[in-house]
């Protein structure tokens, strides 16, 4: 299924998207790196996916990312929204938020290339972090 004008959508669905689209790059990873137990596997997925984690990530990206990308971080960081983080303070999850609606846009404009690079780069700044 395509959508047509993913740009139109709000950062709000944008981020819901790429929440999910997210996780599954993230579970995929952990089981090429040879992960069978899902406690385990579970544990270690949320390194990745933990706000702080994400907030980081972009933050380190956002110089390298193109104006329109940074457009669109600007705009889903500075959406008001309605629900509130649970484990993470504000900004932070603004900042999450704002990552998820890249990784949600790349994925609906189909832009495959770029979703990988932006989320390879993820995975180093996020394993160079926690390490």
């Amino acid at each position: 299924m395509k959508i047509n004008n993913p740009k139109s959508l709000n950062t709000e669905t944008l981020a819901y998207m790429g929440d999910a689209v997210y996780e599954q790059f993230v579970r995929e990873m952990l089981l090429v790196e040879g992960g069978v137990k899902v406690n385990l596997l579970h544990r270690k997925a949320t390194h990745y996916v933990k706000a702080s984690a994400q907030a980081k990530a972009i933050k380190t990206l956002f110089d390298s990312l193109y104006e329109s990308e940074q457009a669109l971080v600007k705009r889903a960081r500075n959406h008001k929204f309605n629900s509130k983080a649970k484990n993470a303070d504000a900004i932070t999850y603004k900042w999450a938020t704002a990552f998820e609606a890249l990784v949600g846009y790349l994925y609906l404009a189909e832009e495959n290339d770029r979703l990988q690079w932006v989320i390879d780069n993820a995975f180093e700044i996020i394993e160079r972090r926690e390490a």
